[in-house]
């Protein structure tokens, strides 16, 4: 069967970084059943022959208009879909979109009339912010880390910027590779347009991972790659500091000092 993606390889090898995290979701037990969102902006990718493809469905309202996203493109997880099947073959559950003049609305085009994430909304929002601030971001991921939303059932890290600088200490690779920390949002409606608002007033604050209350993280990046590298290093850095916690004793932590070293050795956001 053809695919859009034939004789189209850097396109394709942005779908296959997302078969691979996908796949890498579901070992690590952070995307049960159909649990999780990705969607990627596609569009540095779209050739004129993949403009002039027919669409293969009608248009499809977006729910919201998003002035900054017209005529791009999107890969997006399917509705329902597992991640552990978009691992395996990510073009039967997942779509490309094209979003239509006037911003309101979208048609899938390719490979096949697979429905996008229900999240879509809440997604191509944070996409629109991102392209405001012109930024290099193309990847939005949501997924959860059993760790991470352990820790969001206590008071104490619920808190600003209270985990961040817990997970900052735990191990010097998560100052490093996470340097704007984790954001936190309380507890809202799973899908709910306050939950996106919520989010992106977060992404707002300078934070490129955004922790949900008792659900799960929604992470952005260059690539779907980095999105996920920063979940899986703030996350190891949770099961650090619970191991510590298991094992009897409150872990001490890289103190204000290594920290602040760490930060100018490597050239660190403050």
């Amino acid at each position: 069967m053809k695919s859009i993606l034939d004789k189209r390889p850097a396109l394709k090898a942005e779908v296959d970084k997302v078969a691979e995290v996908a796949g890498y979701l579901w070992q690590k037990g952070w995307a049960e059943r159909n649990g999780g969102n990705i969607t990627v902006n596609i569009t540095e990718f779209v050739d004129d022959d993949m403009r002039a493809l027919p669409a293969l469905t009608g248009p499809r309202p977006i729910g919201k208009t998003l002035p900054h996203i017209e005529g791009c493109w999107f890969f997006c997880k399917g509705t329902g879909r597992r991640m552990r099947d978009l691992a395996r073959n990510p073009m039967a559950n997942g779509s490309i979109i094209r979003i239509l003049p006037g911003c309101g609305s979208y048609e899938i085009v390719a490979d096949a009339p697979v429905a996008p994430t229900s999240e879509l909304p809440s997604h191509l929002a944070v996409h629109d912010y991102l392209l405001t601030k012109g930024s290099r971001y193309r990847a939005s991921l949501h997924t959860h880390p059993i760790e991470l939303v352990a820790l969001t059932h206590s008071r104490k890290w619920l808190e600003k910027d209270a985990a961040t600088r817990m997970l900052w200490s735990m191990i010097p690779e998560t100052r490093a590779f996470c340097p704007r920390g984790l954001g936190m949002v309380p507890y809202m409606l799973p899908s709910s347009v306050e939950l996106a608002e919520a989010t992106i007033r977060t992404l707002e604050e300078d934070y490129d991972v955004v922790m949900w209350e008792k659900h799960g993280v929604f992470a952005v990046d260059t690539d779907i790659m980095d999105a996920f590298d920063q979940v899986d290093v703030l996350n190891k850095a949770a099961q650090i500091y619970i191991a510590a916690r298991g094992m009897g004793f409150e872990p001490e932590g890289m103190n204000d000092v290594q920290l602040r070293e760490l930060g100018e050795a490597f050239g660190l956001p403050k």
